[in-house]
């Protein structure tokens, strides 16, 4: 590996630090009775309201239609996600430092994986947390509606309107994969290095 394409897996696997402060995904609803709108900011070991009473409120606004309350103590995945990022990080200092081309392959595909895993258990738990509903006790019974939120994008939910987009840990991620996937770009095309005689 150059030392430019050392330096800037070095920076990919620095920024990833930033997951541990901002938040990952964003969650908003929008509805007459809300005119300023709720929301939920979701880390890698968190899930808070965007203002104090946000998740307060969306658990109340749950309890009436017979969806679960989000409980971010009762998420196994909010203790494991940080400690992946921490490996990611580990493991991508380790490639920097070394130089090793393979190295940096695996971990660039496990960064991948761990991302497409990670959207993939976000999408699981929103499909249980909108479809399994206690009708039993819900106060507004309306058969055969689910409240999944979107993934990514604009969905109406009666009358909120939900939206969902990366936040800003998001966004450092991404650029922290393209500058990943930069260095081994810049590494396929330069030559393999011929072993010394």
């Amino acid at each position: 590996m150059s030392r430019v394409a050392r330096l800037i897996t070095a920076i990919a696997s620095i920024a990833l630090l930033g997951l541990f402060v901002f938040p990952v995904w964003r969650v908003e609803l929008a509805a007459p009775q809300y005119p300023e709108g709720l929301g939920m900011q979701i880390g890698i070991s968190s899930i808070r309201g965007l203002t104090p009473n946000d998740l307060d409120n969306i658990n109340g606004l749950n309890h009436y239609i017979g969806m679960k309350r989000i409980t971010p103590s009762a998420i196994p995945e909010l203790r494991i996600i940080p400690w992946v990022v921490g490996g990611l990080i580990l493991f991508g200092l380790v490639v920097a430092a070394t130089g090793n081309r393979k190295a940096l392959y695996v971990w660039l595909g496990s960064f991948a994986l761990a991302g497409a895993g990670g959207l993939v258990d976000f999408w699981r738990w929103e499909y249980d947390y909108g479809h399994n509903i206690d009708y039993a006790h819900a106060i507004i019974k309306i058969p055969g509606m689910n409240y999944q939120p979107p993934l990514i994008g604009v969905k109406q939910l009666l009358n909120f309107t939900a939206v969902s987009w990366p936040d800003v840990g998001g966004w450092v991620a991404l650029v922290a994969f393209i500058l990943g996937t930069a260095a081994v770009v810049m590494v396929v095309r330069s030559p393999t290095p011929k072993p010394a005689l």
